[in-house]
């Protein structure tokens, strides 16, 4: 099932071009994180830039362009501006900046729409068809999320819009779509079936008439899917590979988004530690100051590291009236260390530091790697238990590897993370 976590693409908004410095402390990690190097070429290779995305107001977003086309055509369009997230599965993509017509996915004869439910919001829309084009390779016939699309009333369900503020515009969504390739094939599961719950589950997927919707199940074949999965090769997971950057922050950053594990010569394990994951939950575990927190994950869609909250980091945050309400505000940058846990009993070392988000955003950057705010429950769970989001600050200088559950990979079936 489908938690609001695996998008958990947290932003803020900062006056003109934006800000940022960066992860001071390297991103430390394990200590056996192997020497980086980052893949440019090759057809399982799709360029990623981190910057202030299409609408000019993001910070530490790594940014994609896709292309979608009709189902067995010629008819295409590249994307730009698509947010990369290894914590959701499925592409999203805004209408407004479609410009071809996508088959819709019926239902019993009605159009079938959908509820994705973020951390910072929910996105509502119709379920298309769509054949993917991402670096050199292609998924066919892949359902899809079309926000804010007319095939749906405009209004999102109560249940849906009870979940979080609807990101349905470029306005406030602030990339022109997602593109989930985490550790999940579907975006729901059993969840969504028949096999899975004995009720169609609230807040999810929908049969729509013009002016109405109702709760519907969703076969894990016509649930939006994670692309990669459909590939006819190198489809076993993802590598985000993000070069260093230092203590001053950048203005931009250049780097790759691998496909496969092992399936080609570019996308080896090498001396990477792996770290499986839950089955169920796709999470690991880290201890932090002798506590052990069990639904932490890492997850490129987070612009920062999101842990705990002022409570148990005693650390301050922002104000309201700040840049950056909820993010972390120290007198000083902390200098701190964490453990990641697999289900495999791997541990890793990662050492991060913690900058004052304000200042951070006055250096006119939009890259840096040590911006943190807390991680409290979203809307839709709000009793629900929080552990770290590791965001992309945890990315820069080191290769990241999400396997698919499931896949085969030569480090065993996924899912796991290894860096």
């Amino acid at each position: 099932m489908r938690s609001s976590k695996r998008a958990y693409s947290v932003i803020f908004s900062v006056p003109a071009l934006l800000t940022a410095c960066l992860f001071v402390t390297g991103c430390g990690g394990s200590s056996s994180t192997p020497p980086q190097t980052v893949a440019t070429s090759g057809q399982n290779v799709m360029p990623l830039t981190v910057d202030a995305g299409p609408d000019n107001n993001y910070v530490n977003g790594a940014f994609a362009s896709v292309t979608v086309c009709v189902p067995g055509s010629s008819t295409c369009q590249t994307i730009d501006g698509v947010l990369v997230d290894t914590g959701s599965y499925g592409l999203r993509i805004l209408n407004s900046v479609l410009t071809i017509s996508l088959p819709g996915q019926k239902s019993g004869g009605s159009q079938v729409g959908e509820c994705a439910g973020f951390a910072d919001g929910i996105t509502w829309g119709g379920v298309h068809t769509a054949d993917i084009q991402l670096g050199g390779e292609t998924a066919q016939s892949v359902p899809i999320q079309v926000i804010g699309d007319s095939a749906v009333p405009a209004t999102a369900p109560s249940d849906c819009s009870s979940m979080g503020t609807p990101e349905d515009t470029l306005q406030t969504l602030l990339a022109n779509g997602i593109l989930g390739v985490g550790q999940f094939p579907q975006d729901c599961g059993l969840g969504c079936t028949t096999q899975g719950n004995p009720t169609p589950p609230a807040g999810t997927y929908y049969t729509c008439s013009t002016s109405s919707c109702s709760n519907s199940f969703e076969s894990l074949s016509q649930q939006v899917q994670n692309p990669v999965s459909l590939f006819a090769t190198d489809n076993n997971g993802v590598i985000v590979e993000l070069p260093s950057i230092g203590p001053s922050g950048a203005p931009s950053v250049s780097g790759s988004l691998v496909f496969g594990i092992g399936t080609q010569s570019n996308n080896g394990l090498g001396s990477a530690s792996v770290f499986t994951l839950d089955p169920t939950t796709g999470n690991l575990t880290t201890q932090y100051k002798g506590q052990s927190y069990s639904s932490s994950f890492i997850d490129s869609g987070s612009n920062g590291i999101f842990f705990l909250n002022h409570d148990l980091t005693q650390i301050p945050v922002c104000g309201s009236n700040t840049n950056a309400p909820g993010f972390y505000c120290p007198d000083s940058t902390e200098d701190l260390s964490a453990t990641n846990v697999g289900a495999n009993g791997t541990t890793g070392n990662v050492d991060f530091s913690v900058a004052n988000a304000n200042t951070l955003v006055s250096s006119g950057n939009v890259a840096y790697n040590d911006l943190a705010g807390e991680n409290t429950p979203p809307p839709s769970q709000p009793s629900s238990s929080t552990g770290f989001d590791w965001g992309l600050p945890f990315f820069f200088g080191r290769n990241v590897y999400t396997a698919i559950a499931g896949a085969s990979t030569p480090a065993g079936a996924g899912p796991y993370y290894a860096y």
